[in-house]
C-alpha cells in the first residue's frame, strides 16, 4: 500500500520508516502542505498522512475521493482541520488520540514557569555577561489556582503537576470526569476564580473564540493564559487588547490560529506579514512558542507506531475503532 505524507519534517521520518520497514506500506514524504492546490500529488496512492496544518477541507476530500484515495491518517490527536462530514462515506480518517499526553502537558508547565521566573529573559541577559535581577520578579505558583478548560488525558495530567506545585484546582469540561477527583465548575466561576488558565479541549464550533473579550471580561487582571490545543481557542485580537489594556497578566502560546503560514518555518530573514503575530511576540509577557508541545522523542515514536498501525489495520480490513475519526460520533461535539 502506498502512502502520500504531507507537510513532512526531518524529525518524522525515521520514525516512520522504522515502523513501516517491517510492513508492506511504501512511504512517499512530501515537504509541501496537502491543501487545493497539492492534492494532485496524492494520485496513485492509497491514502495520505497529513499534520496539523494541512487543510483537508470538502474540496481537498471530494478530490482525493476522486484519485483512489481511501484513509486519511492524522499523525496528530486533533482533526479539526479535516472536514469530517465531507469525509464520511468516501475516505476512513484515523488519528493518534493519545502519542503522550505528558510531552504536551509538561510543555504546558515549561511555558508557565518561563513566564513566571523570566528565565528566557535571564539566560539572554546572562549570556552578554549582564547578572543584573531588575525586572525579574515573578510570582510563587504555590497556593495559586489554576483553571483547566478540557480534562482528557492533558488536562489531567497538567492538573496533576499543578498539584505537585502546591496549587489549587478547578476544572470546567462539557462532559465532567466524575473519577477525575477534579473540582468541576461552570466556565463563569472558572475564569473570575483562577490566577492561571490553561486550554486542554478540542476545537469546535462550541469552543471557537471560548477566550474573547467577554470572558477576559470574567477574569483576574493579573490572570496569565496558556494554550497548548488549538490557536482557534483564543480571539487573538481580544487577546492583544486584554494585554494592552492590562485586563490579561500574561499568555503562553503553543499555538496560534494563524500559525498554518508561518509555524514549522523558517521566517529569521523575511518580514512576518502577520501584525497580530507580529504584536503578540514583541510584548514581554508573552511567550510563543511554534506548536511544539508534542515534540519529544516518546511522542515522535509513539506517533509514527499508532500512524503505521491504524494504515496496517485498515488495509487489513481490521481498523481501530479507538483511532478512527467517525462522523456520526463526532458530529455532537
Amino acid at each position: 500500500m502506498r502512502i502520500a505524507f504531507f507537510d513532512t519534517k526531518p524529525y518524522d521520518i525515521p520514525g516512520f520508516e522504522q515502523f513501516a520497514a517491517v510492513t508492506d506500506l511504501e512511504l512517499k514524504f512530501f515537504e509541501t502542505k496537502l491543501n487545493a492546490d497539492t492534492v494532485s500529488l496524492a494520485a496513485g496512492y492509497d491514502a495520505v498522512c497529513v499534520f496539523v496544518n494541512d487543510t483537508v477541507n470538502e474540496e481537498v476530500v471530494n478530490r482525493l475521493h476522486e484519485l483512489g484515495v481511501k484513509a486519511i491518517a492524522l499523525r496528530c490527536a486533533g482533526f479539526n482541520n479535516v472536514d469530517i462530514k465531507a469525509a464520511a462515506g468516501k475516505l476512513r480518517v484515523f488519528r493518534v488520540p493519545a502519542y503522550s499526553p505528558y510531552a504536551v502537558a509538561e510543555h504546558a508547565m515549561a511555558l508557565l514557569l518561563t513566564i513566571t521566573r523570566r528565565t528566557h529573559k535571564a539566560y539572554l541577559r546572562t549570556r552578554n555577561f549582564d547578572f543584573s535581577l531588575n525586572g525579574f520578579a515573578g510570582f510563587d505558583l504555590h497556593g495559586k489556582t489554576v483553571g483547566l478548560i478540557g480534562t482528557g488525558k492533558i488536562g489531567r495530567i497538567f492538573g496533576d503537576i499543578c498539584k505537585g506545585f502546591g496549587m489549587k484546582i478547578l476544572a470546567y469540561d462539557k462532559f465532567p470526569n466524575p473519577n477525575a477527583g477534579l473540582e468541576y465548575v461552570e466556565l463563569d466561576e472558572l475564569f473570575a476564580k483562577s490566577d492561571i488558565i490553561s486550554l486542554h479541549c478540542p476545537l469546535t464550533e462550541e469552543t471557537h473564540h471560548l477566550i474573547n473579550a467577554e470572558s477576559i471580561k470574567l477574569m483576574k487582571p493579573t490572570v496569565t493564559i496558556i494554550n497548548t490545543s488549538r490557536g482557534g481557542l483564543i480571539n487573538t485580537y481580544d487577546l492583544i487588547q486584554g494585554l494592552k489594556q492590562k485586563k490579561v497578566g500574561a499568555a503562553c502560546l503553543d499555538v496560534y490560529e494563524e500559525e498554518g503560514d508561518f509555524f514549522y518555518e523558517d521566517f529569521s530573514g523575511h518580514i512576518v506579514r502577520d501584525d497580530k503575530l507580529v504584536r503578540l511576540i514583541s510584548m514581554p509577557n508573552v511567550l510563543v512558542t511554534s506548536h511544539q508541545a508534542f515534540l519529544t522523542e516518546e511522542a515522535l515514536s509513539n506517533i509514527a507506531e499508532t500512524t503505521v498501525d491504524n494504515l496496517k489495520r485498515f488495509f487489513n480490513g481490521d481498523p481501530n475503532p479507538t483511532t478512527e475519526v467517525r462522523y456520526e460520533d463526532v458530529a455532537h461535539i
